[in-house]
């Protein structure tokens, strides 16, 4: 049988995994970010309308049509389009695209890095093993006296 819980609003019962309540249509769960993702059946392009619709619980042609409108102003839906694009993951619990750009950016500014400037030895755990101190004279680093 189904799990069943009961709604926080008109203490009907409803299904467990419900995102609204079918008695009272109040909206049962906050938006969590963690739980979008865009491989939905209801995906056309990249499934970006899809992840909103499902996240907001909106009908997916509101979504789609949202981002319709939204383009007509300075480019403004085209931008969050592709903004969620980068964003949400594809799928559940996987890395968002801009997250592995930012990984492999990273990799290859260490290989870089590497190549052009020479590794440090890491210092000794003692100072004792760097040898003995050079005498300490009353010269500043910029090398004139006092």
């Amino acid at each position: 049988m189904e799990s069943m819980r009961r709604c926080p609003y008109c203490d009907e019962e409803i299904r467990a995994e419900a995102i609204r309540c079918r008695h009272c249509r109040s909206r049962l769960g906050s938006v969590d970010p963690s739980a979008w993702y865009r491989d939905l059946p209801d995906r056309r392009v990249a499934g970006v309308a899809a992840a909103v619709a499902q996240a907001f619980a909106v009908p997916v042609a509101a979504a789609r049509f949202g981002f319709l409108v939204l383009a007509w102003f300075h480019l403004t839906g085209v931008v969050a389009y592709v903004a969620l694009w980068l964003l949400i993951p594809f799928a559940p619990g996987g890395e968002p695209p801009f997250a592995r750009a930012v990984r492999l950016a990273r990799r290859v500014v260490d290989e870089i890095r590497d190549a052009v400037l020479p590794r440090r030895s890491p210092p000794s755990g003692n100072g004792a093993a760097r040898g003995p101190r050079p005498p300490h004279d009353d010269i500043p680093a910029t090398g004139v006296p006092c």
